[in-house]
């Protein structure tokens, strides 16, 4: 496909996005996906005016560096130059450029030998701007420039149909902070590097749902996060104490009171009964809740004196979360937890996974090979190649009834 199918290929994208979807936040962050993708750039944000307080802010985001929350005033660097004068903004040499040497760039951590901002017009009313940084082919042209105006005039023409006023994500604060996290394993006489340079946020009470094809190091990631597996290289901070070589003690305390587990095999004890697995693991930690509570909350309290070879699949994974937030944990892990579950018991558990975090103020990581359970998500995180390919935010996530798969 030569260049110029490519540009008619996204435009058509961006229009089907915008008319198709109900929910148009759901489109613009589409929006942006597909000119990133398209114009191959390692970077892009959407930024929005927040008529309140005169500033710009990113409610959309794909790349490494997770922009979402930022704001910035309306006339500050590339972003606000571009917002200010309605008019496009390129520079193929950000490091001459003396604009931007602001705080945009320190704030957004972008680094990129060139940038591309184009404000969102209707009418007279400039709604915000799409920025785009990092052609990896090269510079940007008049043709790329061209692409980037049309896809954003259709944006915006919708957003003034439609009246559409987003709620701005308010930057959490961070409980686990990986960062330049490397992770190698010794095969025979070669050495296999896993995860190739991990930077990421993960915020209290909020539901983060990690994407990747095999082997792209989802389960690597989560095990040094668990404090299953040590990292080769880099920082691992919890809560701002570092994590990065901890000795056994702190690595037993740590993941004894500070992380619950929820497995794809459900890992429950034959010979105990519902109740009595998630007794035995309150009974090892401080300030854990009653098991009846614990069995209760995934409602179960039927099936409390059944033993897992008494109970469906769906259950014993219900019994497995019962275990995990028994102990009150700050964070739960959960790997592929409905991969072995058919359609109904699988939003099943996940209707009771979405419970835990809005009522429990617990944070939830979940592996999984479904995008569909992406969109129940607060954040979407894609792995590719040991390395996260793109950070998304979902400002108004589906709930597990609505999921579809």
């Amino acid at each position: 496909m030569n260049k110029k199918e490519k540009f008619i290929q996204a435009i058509w994208s961006v229009t089907e996005d915008l008319w198709d979807l109900e929910k148009i936040d759901v489109a613009l962050s589409a929006v942006l996906e597909i000119v990133t993708r398209t114009l191959e750039c390692v970077s892009g944000n959407l930024w929005f005016l927040n008529e309140e307080e005169d500033k710009l802010v990113v409610i959309a985001h794909v790349g490494e560096s997770d922009t979402l929350g930022i704001g910035l005033k309306s006339s500050e660097g590339a972003v606000g130059k571009s917002f200010k004068e309605k008019k496009e903004f390129l520079e193929n040499k950000v490091k001459e450029n003396d604009i931007l040497k602001e705080s945009i760039y320190e704030e957004t951590g972008i680094s990129a030998e060139n940038i591309l901002c184009v404000p969102m017009i209707a009418g007279e009313k400039c709604f915000g701007v799409l920025q785009i940084a990092g052609k990896k082919d090269g510079d940007f042209d008049e043709s790329d420039v061209t692409l980037v105006k049309r896809c954003v005039t259709i944006t915006a023409m919708t957003v003034e149909e439609k009246g559409f006023k987003p709620a701005f994500p308010l930057k959490k604060k961070p409980i686990i902070s990986l960062r330049d996290v490397k992770k190698e394993f010794k095969v025979g006489d070669t050495v296999l590097q896993v995860l190739k340079g991990i930077n990421l946020d993960i915020y209290e009470n909020e539901f983060l749902v990690v994407l990747g094809e095999s082997g792209c190091g989802k389960s690597t990631m989560l095990n040094i996060i668990g404090g299953m597996d040590f990292l080769t290289s880099g920082v691992f901070e919890v809560e701002g104490k570092d994590y990065s070589n901890p000795d056994e003690t702190q690595l037993t305390k740590y993941r004894r009171d500070y992380v619950g587990f929820i497995f794809q095999s459900y890992n429950l004890m034959p010979n105990l009964t519902a109740k009595e697995n998630v007794e035995f693991i309150a009974e090892l930690t401080q300030n854990s809740m009653d098991s009846s509570e614990a069995v209760a909350m995934v409602g179960l309290t039927e099936r409390a004196n059944n033993f897992p070879s008494q109970m469906s699949g769906g259950q014993q994974q219900r019994v497995s979360i019962a275990r995990a937030i028994v102990k009150r944990p700050k964070i739960i892990l959960a790997d592929e937890p409905t991969a072995a579950l058919d359609f109904v018991t699988g939003k099943e558990v996940l209707e009771v996974i979405e419970k835990i975090v809005k009522d429990g103020k617990t944070t939830v990581v979940m592996i999984t090979h479904n995008v569909e359970i992406a969109k129940m998500a607060d954040r979407v995180i894609k792995l590719k190649g040991g390395k996260v390919a793109s950070i998304k935010y979902n400002l108004n996530p589906l709930s597990a009834k609505e999921l579809e798969w």
